[in-house]
């Protein structure tokens, strides 16, 4: 019998390992994300010089409308601003997308100017959500619709800054764990705004009959063709299923606010992903700035999208031969 000592890997377990996860196996990190959120904002910049914002259908058919239905306390200032607005396109117009433009380039061009960027745009982006959209009609008496773009997109800009607010805080679990709200207030965003959709769903004006059909084939009237067909073909489907349709779009939405808080984060957060990009499609036109004259942002399903790899697990724990997790490392799907 050798009397040579057993190696070191046989006399003591091996130290628990992280795995590679979602987020890690397709490289998101944390600066990514900023830069995505950058190219955004730039977008927006850029599309805001379209030569239909400086006529003044920016105001009668961007501006005013959303002011209409909003209580006097909201709606007042929103239509003084309009006014003041429309006084002088070419200055405030050409000052709003260099604002943008500004916001996009501090994100994408060097750390250094990440933080000035995304402060400016925290401001703008609540500036832009009052008195530009209304916040998101939410407040007005005319309800919107997830399948339209509700809450808006621009107050999802700021919800995603604000995870990815450098803290030189090292992520964790996932890109949103570095930022000053955590992992934990990360999704607890995702999940106000998956519930928001959910109570949004079952609001009268969404349940009604014809309810889905109407939103749909309205968006395809401006949409290029081969958009509109597909639009139309399922907004012909849907005609009268809307309170079928509604329900069930509730009850997803649900299950997508809840399930992040479970080890089934990563398929509610794919869930979500799904679900926002079928709206951006059917309801949202693809945002529609390349094709609709009064259109200037992406609209929404991009931002969830983005919120959504922002809480992408990166590491996951080996697992020993009976499937629990090895010792204490990482666990996916469990809120740190």
């Amino acid at each position: 019998m050798s009397n040579a000592h057993p190696p070191a890997e046989a006399r003591a377990p091996a130290a628990p390992q992280a795995s590679a996860g979602f987020g890690a196996r397709f490289g998101v990190t944390t600066r990514g994300i900023q830069i995505a959120l950058g190219v955004f904002w730039l977008l927006d910049g850029l599309f805001q010089f379209k030569s239909f914002m400086y006529t003044h259908g920016i105001v009668t058919q961007i501006l005013r409308p959303a002011a209409e239905g909003q209580p006097s306390l909201i709606g007042g200032p929103m239509k003084t601003i309009d006014n003041f607005y429309g006084n002088d396109l070419t200055l405030w117009n050409t000052l709003a997308a260099e604002i943008q433009c500004a916001i996009g380039l501090g994100l994408i061009c060097s750390r250094k100017t990440v933080k000035p960027a995304l402060l400016v745009s925290f401001g703008w982006a609540l500036v832009v959500w009052w008195f530009g959209e209304g916040f998101g009609g939410l407040t007005a008496h005319t309800e919107p619709s997830p399948l339209m773009g509700a809450p808006g997109a621009v107050i999802l800009y700021a919800i995603v800054g604000l995870l990815v607010w450098p803290t030189g805080k090292k992520p964790g679990s996932s890109p949103a764990d570095g930022g000053p709200l955590g992992e934990r207030g990360g999704l607890i965003a995702w999940s106000a705004l998956w519930v928001m959709s959910t109570i949004l769903w079952l609001l009268n004006v969404n349940r009604a009959p014809g309810a889905t059909h109407a939103m749909i084939a309205g968006m395809a009237e401006a949409a290029p063709h081969w958009l509109a067909t597909v639009q139309m073909s399922v907004a012909n489907d849907s005609q009268g299923q809307g309170t079928t349709i509604a329900v069930v779009l509730a009850i997803v939405s649900l299950a997508v606010a809840i399930g992040a808080w479970t080890r089934l984060r990563w398929m509610a957060l794919a869930l979500g992903i799904a679900v926002s990009l079928i709206y951006w499609v059917l309801g949202q036109r693809i945002g529609g700035p390349f094709w609709v004259n009064e259109a200037t942002d992406v609209n929404s399903a991009p931002l969830f999208v983005l919120l959504a790899v922002a809480l992408f697990p990166l590491a996951q724990p080996k697992r020993n031969a009976g499937g629990a997790p090895a010792g204490d490392a990482l666990q996916v799907g469990v809120p740190g």
